[in-house]
């Protein structure tokens, strides 16, 4: 059975669960460890592949580290063409590189449909590891890509989604949350995590219940890629936003009047989303200074609020 006090240089594991796991090497380094593939949201082979690379760095981010190492982890279907193989393995080699890690091989199974992400090895201070806990009542909620790709790449499997609709959710999924994790970095955040497979709704439940606050979202603040509202409005919605409806409901309110549909909107699971930090009013105004310099987006999407669970207004 596995005993925190065994291992006191696990910082954060089983027993505080968050975006990667981490542990302290030295009092100067500390490795965080991540994993994460799925099956393919695009068509595009080169698309799908960058696309899980930066999803699964994502979490080294989250935590507050640079990606240093990444192993693929593969299984894909014997009679799939070997140009679809490469040029999937291309699109993540080539983000692990944009990344400034090092892609040191891998292993690869047969699989009935593609599967492709990595595991990934980053490293941090030990003193500088963000986690999903620790937000305060007053402070500002920032998020750093916009909503919806999951209702896009649904309406693209349907064969219903507006080409552009897809090209732009598809440069959004493949930005890494580097440049804006090194922005917060210079300012400080007290809790951080990132937007992905659980909903806005869902990782930011997390967050709430990890700092033992309440979050405040409003709605008419929050960004959606391009289609985004048009496909949710009918109801173009993936298997995971009813998932997590179910999941997280019982800890949400939302504002009387928003409809069921925009409601589902945010329990919808984003693939390689944004960063959401908890951010002190103090160092707000300074920190959104830093992304319009950097001519990076950014949105204020809330606050933090005493009380638990999550509200939507």
């Amino acid at each position: 059975m596995f005993r925190a006090e065994q291992h006191p240089n696990l910082l954060v594991g089983l027993e505080v669960s968050d975006d990667a796991a981490v542990y302290r090497i030295s009092d100067q380094v500390a490795v965080v460890l991540t994993v994460d593939f799925f099956t393919p949201v695009v068509d595009d082979p080169y698309d799908y592949g960058a696309i899980a690379a930066a999803n699964a760095m994502s979490d080294v981010y989250a935590m507050g580290g640079e990606v240093t190492l990444a192993l693929n982890i593969c299984g894909f279907p014997p009679e799939l063409p070997a140009e679809v193989v490469s040029e999937i393995l291309r699109g993540g080699a080539e983000k692990v590189a944009e990344a400034g890690g090092a892609l040191a091989g891998g292993h690869t199974i047969d699989a009935k449909e593609p599967t492709y992400g990595l595991a990934v090895m980053g490293l941090v201070h030990p003193q500088h590891v963000w986690t999903k806990g620790g937000s305060r009542p007053g402070d500002a909620l920032l998020l750093t890509k916009p909503l919806g790709v999951g209702v896009v790449t649904t309406a693209l499997k349907g064969e219903v989604a507006d080409p552009a609709h897809v090209e732009e959710a598809v440069q959004c999924m493949k930005r890494l949350n580097r440049d804006a994790a090194r922005l917060i970095a210079q300012v400080g955040a007290k809790a951080v995590t990132d937007v992905t497979g659980f909903s806005l709704l869902g990782h930011g439940y997390e967050m709430a219940d990890k700092g033992g606050v309440k979050l405040r979202f409003h709605f008419d603040q929050i960004p959606f890629v391009p289609g985004a509202l048009e496909y949710a409005e009918d109801n173009l919605f993936p298997g995971g936003s009813c998932n997590n409806q179910r999941a997280y409901e019982p800890r949400m309110k939302f504002r009387p009047g928003l409809s069921e549909e925009m409601q589902l909107l945010l329990f919808t699971p984003e693939t390689s989303g944004g960063l959401l930090a908890a951010v002190a009013p103090s160092k707000l105004d300074a920190l959104l200074a830093l992304f319009d310099q950097a001519g990076h987006p950014c949105w204020v999407i809330g606050e933090v609020v005493e009380g638990e669970g999550i509200e939507v207004f």
